[in-house]
């Protein structure tokens, strides 16, 4: 890789850069947790730092959040002395991480990063400190290497994307003009295995609720009314048996309705990518089993179906030993992952008609929606594609087979209020134990997402070897 653009760089700042990226990785930016605020504002502070010593300018904390609610901040900075004829790329990351529950389970401190046999553990090593700091990094080393960049460069660093970007899209519109831009990048998603590139083209949407039932103002005694009152607990397991039929298809109308079919370039990919069952089921914690929509494989179900999946439920008594009673409450959260054209507001409405529909007598009912995230989807033919998928293969040496993301992230409000196509260079592997105890990032991986990001700005720029991405 000695002909790419920042492979000399790379070799001069190796040991500077994994430095960087450990002080970034001690920060505990965790969002989710009230007493992390000032850790959070700590990070941001850290990635200013940075994007100063890259050159970039304008850096800023933007705030986010009201005087009686604030948010994390993100960060901005900016590179515009590329000129008008240039294309305007925004590079998207987030600096806050996740919890690190269970702490029992982590072979290292979460916050003490470490490379053992070449990979670095801590939380938010992949998910995404690293990947962020690979970009701000491809930046630095063009800037250092001409002065210039082939592009007009911004820079928008979340502080609150593990907590669902409550606050991102008002940021969007509140901030348009200062964050208007051609194409989008987002380092926040993976590839299928180091010798099999990829690139995401789609991230699902997601809603989810939480539901709870009441049968009787309070619990009664199994022995003098069991068998002739509603049971909370037996009416939330007959709710969560109901969400499926037997082939494994979600039973809310209409859910399927909208769901788009793979083009033809993107099936060819689904095709191709390696699958090796048991290496599946050992990557997801060890489970026996692959149940599911009847007719997909397990790679489809994780990115091109949706799916509605209970993520908690609870009635009754939990404690030791037993108590004889008839459950007066009950509840369970569903969380339903949406993929192109599923419409949030729609599927929120339709899942509302079939709980109704399928409440046993004498239980009520009372659904808390828990936000929503529309899906987004980048056509394979966009122009912009084909620039990262040039840089790609000139690092890895291969072209990039094309994949959904299955989880859900702010991708979509992105795009739609910036009104820019979203271009996914991320480098992530399935095993990276993204959320999960031991976090990684394979600094291989990482030293390519490097390579990468420079060069698919020489290629969005119209220097690189494929011309202009425009």
């Amino acid at each position: 890789m000695a002909d790419l653009t920042l492979a000399a760089y790379v070799d001069e700042h190796r040991d500077r850069i994994v430095e960087t990226l450990f002080d970034w990785l001690r920060i505990p930016s965790i969002s989710a947790d009230p007493e992390r605020k000032d850790d959070v504002r700590a990070s941001a502070a850290f990635a200013v730092e940075q994007m100063r010593a890259a050159g970039l300018e304008h850096v800023q904390l933007l705030e986010t959040g009201t005087a009686d609610a604030p948010g994390h901040p993100s960060v901005y900075a900016d590179w515009l002395r590329a000129g008008p004829g240039a294309p305007t790329v925004l590079v998207y990351g987030h600096h806050d991480v996740q919890p690190v529950d269970p702490l029992e389970d982590w072979v290292s401190p979460p916050f003490t990063p470490v490379i053992v046999d070449g990979e670095c553990k801590a939380r938010g090593a992949i998910d995404d400190k690293g990947q962020t700091l690979y970009q701000i990094e491809a930046a630095r080393g063009l800037l250092a290497a001409g002065g210039a960049l082939p592009v007009n460069l911004k820079f928008l660093v979340e502080g609150e994307e593990e907590v669902g970007s409550p606050n991102f899209e008002t940021l969007l519109h509140t901030k348009a003009d200062l964050l208007g831009c051609d194409v989008i990048v987002v380092s926040d998603t993976g590839m299928i295995a180091p010798d099999v590139p990829s690139a995401t083209v789609s991230m699902r949407g997601l809603v989810a609720f939480d539901v709870a039932l009441r049968t009787a103002e309070r619990d009664l005694h199994s022995g003098m009314w069991g068998g002739t009152v509603p049971n909370a607990a037996r009416a939330a397991a007959e709710l969560v048996a109901a969400l499926h039929d037997g082939a494994g298809r979600v039973t809310i109308p209409g859910f399927y309705d909208k769901v788009r079919p793979l083009s033809p370039v993107e099936q060819a990919s689904m095709d191709a990518q390696p699958f090796d069952e048991a290496e599946f089921k050992a990557a997801a914690a060890g489970v026996s089993a692959l149940p599911g929509e009847d007719g997909y494989s397990p790679l489809e179900r994780v990115g091109v179906r949706p799916t509605a999946e209970v993520v908690g439920i609870h009635s009754g008594y939990g404690g030791p030993g037993i108590k004889t009673i008839v459950p007066a409450l009950a509840g369970f959260k569903v969380a339903l992952r949406l993929v192109p054209d599923q419409d949030p507001e729609s599927v929120t409405a339709a899942f509302g008609d079939w709980l109704r529909g399928h409440l046993p007598p004498g239980v009520t009912a009372t659904v808390t929606p828990e936000g929503g995230v529309a899906p987004a989807l980048t056509p394979v033919d966009h122009p912009a594609m084909g620039a990262l998928a040039r840089a790609i293969e000139k690092v890895w040496g291969a072209p990039p087979l094309y994949t959904r993301e299955g989880g859900s992230g702010p991708e979509e409000a992105l795009g739609r209020v910036l009104g820019a196509p979203v271009l996914f260079l991320g480098v992530g592997l399935p095993d990276d134990r993204i959320h999960a105890p031991n976090e990684r990032m394979v600094m291989d991986q990482f030293w390519k997402g490097l390579l990468a990001a420079g060069e698919l700005l020489l290629e969005l720029g119209g220097t690189g070897a494929g011309g202009t991405g425009r």
